[in-house]
């Protein structure tokens, strides 16, 4: 059975075919209409008609002609940037893909490797966009950081794959916080001591988060991977939270995974 999935758009409450956005994107990679429509095999009045369509629903231009051809417009950039957002997360026949975080990402790497799994894809994002994936079916395995993740998680088969502390560098109130790890666990450590802070930054960037002058928690096995020691305001295992792996399928790659990333004993 072959099952193939399409994705029209709705603009200002007007149904727009994937046939019209296919015209749309023609456009934009050939620059020039009449080279557009040659490559999908209609005629110029067709695709013209086709552009009007999304134009009306649209409100606003989507092409302009230039001296270098025809060029879609804001407005029509962002119709054909949604259009192929969402053409990635209709296909089918995507390879075996895993997602994790920066903080699990080097033992990930290891074991996906080591498992020598074809066409196998990592993602390295953060818990949010993780399950994301996963509700999307772009995603077959993800690994989630944060506990308190699951409780929005609860389709999926989940399996406890390790245990982590948290290192916290106390340099006052005003704290950095890392996009990355069960931060929201830590912070709920810290409102339970009824402690006064400030989050006054965000950072996806490991070094910036460990030159800032500002306070923050980031996992220890973090640190340790890459060699670094940094005092903490507290025993990391206070701060200690599950790494957990979820999945919708018992497939044979992903239990052979699962068991080899518990086998390297997270701790």
């Amino acid at each position: 059975m072959q099952i193939s999935v399409q994705s029209s758009q709705v603009i200002n409450g007007k149904t727009v075919t994937v046939r019209q956005l296919e015209a749309l994107m023609a456009v934009q990679e050939t620059h020039s209409q009449t080279a557009a429509a040659r490559k999908l095999g209609i005629s110029v009045p067709v695709l013209h008609k086709y552009i009007s369509v999304i134009e009306e629903a649209a409100g606003e231009p989507i092409l302009t002609t230039t001296p270098a051809g025809s060029v879609l417009t804001p407005a029509g950039r962002e119709i054909v940037d949604i259009a192929r957002s969402m053409g990635h997360r209709c296909e089918t026949d995507r390879g075996f893909t895993i997602c994790c975080s920066p903080v699990t990402e080097d033992i990930m790497m290891s074991v996906v490797s080591a498992q020598k799994i074809p066409d196998a894809h990592m993602i390295v994002s953060d818990d949010e966009y993780n399950i994301r994936m996963m509700r999307e079916n772009r995603a077959d395995l993800a690994i989630i950081d944060d506990p308190l993740y699951l409780f929005d998680a609860e389709e999926y088969i989940m399996d406890e794959i390790g245990y982590m502390g948290m290192v916290f560098v106390d340099r006052g109130p005003s704290f950095i916080r890392y996009r990355y790890g069960a931060q929201r666990v830590a912070f709920m450590y810290l409102e339970s001591l009824g402690r006064k802070y400030s989050v006054d930054a965000d950072t996806f960037s490991l070094p910036e988060l460990l030159g800032s002058n500002k306070s923050f928690f980031i996992d220890e096995f973090m640190l340790t991977r890459r060699n670094l020691r940094l005092k903490s305001e507290v025993d990391p295992k206070n701060l200690r939270h599950a790494v957990t792996a979820i999945y919708k399928v018992d497939d044979p790659r992903i239990l052979k995974i699962v068991r080899a990333v518990k086998a390297r004993n997270i701790s």
